[in-house]
C-alpha cells in the first residue's frame, strides 16, 4: 500500500510538471493538461491479493441430524447446545481480467473477478450429559459446523472518473461460489450405537458484491489498484464477506 501512495505522489509531480510546461511552448493549456492524461480504454489483465472477515449465519439446529442418530447409554440423557453466527478473518488471492471504453474523463468497463481464498468460519457448542439416577450434569457434549467459501467468481460493471494518472471507480457485480459445510458432534459417555459423528457436503452457491477502489497508472500499460469490496452468498447459508484488496495490472 505504501508503494501505491509513492507512486500517486510521483504521478502527480510528473502532471504538474507537463502541464507547467507545455502549455507555452505549445500554445495551449488545455492541450498540455491533456497530453498527460493516461489512457485508459482497453483490455487488461492483473492479480490480485486480498485480506478480509467471513460472517456466516450457521443455523441453531444444523447438527439436528447427528445428534438425534446418538443413542444415550442407559441412564444418561444427551444435552446439546445450539451453534450460531461464525466470524473469522482471512487472506486470500486471484486475478481479474477486463476492458474499458473511455469517453473524455468518464471511464466504463466490464470486468471478471476471480478469488481464491481461505474463508472458514467455525461455530461450536458445548453441552452436558446428565445421570438420570442423580440428575446431575456429569460430562460434556460437543458440535460444531464450519462453512467455507473457497472460490468466487464475478462478473462486475464498472463506472469511474480519471483523474490524471488515478482511476477511482465503484462497481457492482454477481457471481457463483464453492461453498463447503463440515459438521460433528461428539459425547460422552459414548452412544449404544456407533452413527455418523460427522458430515461434509460441498455445493455450488451465487451471491452478489458491491466495492470501490482506484487503479492508478505507473509506466506504460502497467497499473497498480487498491479496493475494498462486500460479498454476500445470499443461496444456502448466507455469508458475508468484506475484504480489503491490493493489486497489479496491464492495459494492452
Amino acid at each position: 500500500m505504501r508503494g501505491l501512495w509513492v507512486a500517486a505522489v510521483m504521478c502527480g509531480m510528473m502532471t504538474g510538471a507537463r502541464a507547467a510546461d507545455l502549455p507555452i511552448l505549445r500554445g495551449g493549456f488545455a492541450d498540455g493538461l491533456s497530453a498527460s492524461h493516461p489512457n485508459w480504454e482497453g483490455f487488461y489483465v492483473g492479480g490480485q491479493a486480498d485480506w478480509g472477515s467471513i460472517r456466516s449465519s450457521i443455523p441453531a439446529n444444523i447438527n439436528a441430524d447427528l445428534q438425534g442418530a446418538f443413542v444415550p447409554p442407559p441412564n444418561y440423557s444427551y444435552g446439546w447446545a445450539p451453534l450460531g453466527t461464525a466470524h473469522s478473518t482471512n487472506t486470500g488471492f486471484g486475478a481479474f481480467a477486463g476492458y474499458n471504453g473511455q469517453w473524455d474523463d468518464v471511464v466504463v468497463g466490464v470486468e471478471a473477478n476471480y478469488v481464491h481464498g481461505g474463508f472458514r468460519a467455525t461455530s461450536s457448542g458445548t453441552g452436558y450429559t446428565y445421570d438420570l439416577n442423580t440428575f446431575q450434569a456429569t460430562t460434556m457434549t460437543h458440535s460444531t459446523a464450519t462453512v467455507g467459501v473457497s472460490d468466487f467468481g464475478s462478473l462486475r460493471l464498472r463506472g469511474g472518473y480519471a483523474i490524471g494518472c488515478f482511476l477511482p471507480y465503484g462497481f457492482i457485480g454477481a457471481g457463483f461460489g464453492d461453498q463447503t459445510v463440515d459438521r460433528s458432534v461428539s459425547a460422552t459417555p459414548p452412544p449404544m450405537l456407533s452413527p455418523a459423528t460427522s458430515a461434509s457436503k460441498e455445493k455450488l452457491v451465487y451471491g452478489y458484491s458491491a466495492g470501490v477502489g482506484f487503479d492508478v497508472m505507473l509506466v506504460g500499460g502497467l497499473f497498480a489498484r487498491a479496493e475494498y469490496e462486500y460479498q454476500r452468498v445470499t443461496s444456502d447459508i448466507e455469508s458475508n464477506i468484506n475484504t480489503v484488496r491490493a493489486g497489479l495490472g496491464y492495459k494492452f
